[in-house]
């Protein structure tokens, strides 16, 4: 009797990823984690595309995957294109043993919604315990239910088309022999030598924990080699780009130069509707106007953030929007009635980002970096539109999260560094400018 574990192979994108019809944001690797438990649960190995070994390109190994996998689980969140491709291929190669997942809100395609989606629910980026516990548990029993009857056909190719035949190969197994599904009991195999490759993951991996403490200069190269494996990653481009700014090496005005000429050449900053890519590009040219006050990165960061904030209706661009307008407002040589069009329209915005935090806070927020980060926002926000009884309060709540939470002390001077500078950009008022 063979020992050898059946193979699952997901199909789904890597890292915070946004829905660009809702403008949600969803942590996929935090939705993976849970596919996986339910997988291996059923006693499958299980293997997404960014845990591949290898050290060239990943098509071939990624197609043995979706071809000879025992099962495929293709998580179409967020309107992944690549994922949505990949679907398409495993079923016109196969005939069962597939899949679809969704996030609960994702906006299902009329062909797409003839299959059976089995949906989960984040709660915020992430999934909460109790439904990742739920969604764990039923996509175990729908796993053992598939594999278990081999006469059901889940290609809605081979359902409608029932005389069409799957591909056959020339030469038998040679696709897969020796490759990732070759003795699925162990580790997953390189098709290279072993020490010869490595996953993207390993790589993301280590990036992600030198990013949690604040060592920017070792994510920036493990970013950078992940990068080199998968250079039209778009997630992996936009965490480079952060890492590499951040490390403010071989000088701060150097990485904020390099940063922006990634984003120009890699991600098409001025026209695409990714959140993220817009956020990054606004952080980036805010920080070039700070560094050389040249006007053109001022407007540039303001254009990002007012797309930023339309998109996703979020408290980050919100409240940085209206600090680069005061920004604006309070250039020397500004007309009196553009100056008081940038205030007014910053005391706007953060009403506007005042309801968006509470509203957040109400749901309840699990993260605790997150809810600091909320706190801090209506703590600026209640300074910029000048309520001292709400000033006191939010400052309060944000700096006992901050002790209480164990969170680093470098939050609070970000926070406070940014709310000195906008203390000073209200002194005075453009509104003083009115005569008479």
């Amino acid at each position: 009797m063979s020992n050898t574990k059946k193979m699952c192979f997901v199909v789904q994108g890597f890292g915070e990823k946004t829905d660009f019809r809702t403008g949600r944001k969803l942590d996929l690797d935090a939705s993976y984690d849970v596919i996986k438990e339910a997988v291996e649960n059923a006693g499958l190995k299980c293997i997404r595309a960014d845990e591949i070994q290898h050290s060239q390109i990943i098509d071939k190994p990624m197609y043995e995957c979706i071809l000879k996998a025992d099962l495929v689980i293709a998580d179409l969140s967020t309107s992944n294109v690549n994922a949505a491709y990949e679907l398409g291929v495993r079923h016109a190669l196969c005939r069962r043993s597939t899949i679809i997942v969704a996030e609960k809100q994702w906006d299902f395609p009329f062909d797409i919604n003839r299959n059976a989606i089995r949906t989960y629910e984040h709660l915020g980026s992430d999934i909460g315990r109790k439904e990742a516990q739920r969604f764990s548990a039923e996509l175990t029993k729908a796993i053992n239910s598939i594999l278990a009857d081999e006469d059901a056909v889940d290609s809605p190719l081979y359902t409608f088309v029932p005389a069409l035949a799957p591909p056959k190969f020339l030469e038998a197994d040679k696709f897969g022999e020796g490759g990732l599904l070759a003795g699925a009991a162990g580790p997953a195999k390189s098709h290279l030598s072993a020490g010869e490759s490595k996953s993207v993951k390993e790589f993301t991996d280590q990036a992600r924990n030198a990013m949690e403490n604040n060592d920017f200069t070792t994510a920036k190269v493990m970013y950078k080699t992940a990068y080199d494996m998968r250079p039209n990653d778009e997630s992996i481009i936009q965490r480079l780009v952060l890492a590499t700014y951040k490390s403010k090496l071989p000088s701060e005005a150097d990485a904020l130069w390099e940063a922006d000429s990634l984003i120009r050449d890699k991600l098409d900053p001025e026209s695409t509707n990714d959140p993220e890519t817009i956020g990054l590009w606004a952080a980036v040219q805010k920080r070039l106007w700070q560094q050389s006050k040249d006007t053109t990165h001022l407007e540039i960061s303001i254009n990002a953030l007012e797309r930023g904030f339309k998109l996703q209706n979020d408290y980050y661009n919100g409240i940085n929007l209206a600090f680069m307008l005061n920004e604006r407002a309070a250039l020397s040589g500004i007309a009196a009635a553009e100056a008081i069009a940038d205030y007014v329209q910053a005391q706007r915005t953060r009403f506007k980002v005042l309801e968006i935090c509470k509203k957040a806070l109400s749901v309840g927020i699990e993260d605790n970096d997150q809810q600091y980060w909320v706190l801090a926002t209506l703590w600026e926000a209640a300074i910029g539109i000048d309520e001292n009884e709400a000033t006191a309060h939010w400052e309060r709540e944000a700096k006992q999260h901050v002790k209480s939470k164990n969170l680093d002390g470098w939050m609070v001077e970000t926070t406070e560094d940014q709310i000195a500078k906008l203390k000073d950009l209200l002194k005075p008022s453009p509104l003083a400018r009115i005569s008479g």
